[in-house]
């Protein structure tokens, strides 16, 4: 089995434990080592493994306390997490840039031409309310994520995107970033396709990557910039309450 796709395997074995009641609802996983050896795979294996059945509610993972399964009624409760744009972009940058990798091999072409299509209306101004190139971007990335063949990976991606787009603070970054550089949001989605239409995965992976590493380097940039402009206003509010006090 290739590597990429065993922590599927294992991730569905655990799902259909917990279902069988030999982790009953509540409960508290084996450690990643035991159960790399009950499957026989690596640790890391396992821990994509929990990662992706977290991603999909079935469990929780507490720091310092391992894994626990959570109730059925309580997995069904889709609330979003309170994340920072910059920890939202890592994880996108990992997961994304892999997803990438896993579908270039076997990307369809009507695929490939339904994303050219998109890198067009990426372009697109506000429309009717709506911002056009920012539903571009989130079908052009799931489209990707569709083509990797990986239900899971897909809809990993798919609750990342909603994080970006309904979590205010979320944004209001990327918002000012990708406002302030469409240019480079428009040529970063033209090499992954490029790199897509080769089949390349490396390639593949690699034009994802930069994409998520120029967003992280831009929301760095603004946020130095929040952070200069906010010491700013103190100091002035500071100096206009000094100088007012030594007028009186």
């Amino acid at each position: 089995m290739k590597e990429q796709r065993l922590y599927e395997d294992v991730a569905q074995r655990i799902a259909q434990r917990m279902l069988e009641g030999v982790y009953p609802s509540g409960t508290r996983l084996p450690g990643e080592r035991e159960l790399a050896e009950q499957f026989n795979v690596s640790r890391v294996t396992v821990r994509q493994a929990l990662i992706s059945l977290q991603a999909l509610g079935k469990l929780e993972v507490r720091p310092g306390s391992g894994a626990h399964v959570l109730d059925a009624a309580v997995s069904q409760v889709d609330v979003l997490p309170s994340v920072s744009a910059l920890e939202l972009t890592e994880a996108r940058s990992l997961f994304e840039s892999e997803v990438a990798a896993l579908a270039a091999p076997d990307i369809s072409d009507e695929t490939l031409a339904k994303l050219e299509q998109l890198i067009v209306d990426m372009s697109s101004d506000e429309h009717d309310g709506v911002d056009a190139a920012e539903l571009a971007d989130r079908d052009f990335h799931l489209t990707i994520a569709a083509a990797a063949g990986n239900s899971v990976l897909y809809y990993i991606v798919e609750k990342l995107w909603r994080m970006r787009m309904e979590l205010a603070p979320v944004k209001k970054v990327y918002d000012s970033v990708c406002s302030e550089d469409a240019t480079a949001r428009g040529r970063e989605h033209r090499e992954i396709l490029d790199a897509l239409h080769s089949r390349d995965p490396s390639q593949a992976r690699l034009a994802m990557r930069k994409h998520f590493t120029r967003l992280l380097e831009s929301m760095l940039d603004v946020t130095e910039q929040n952070a200069l402009r906010d010491v700013r206003r103190k100091a002035s509010e500071s100096r206009e309450r000094f100088l007012k006090s030594a007028r009186i």
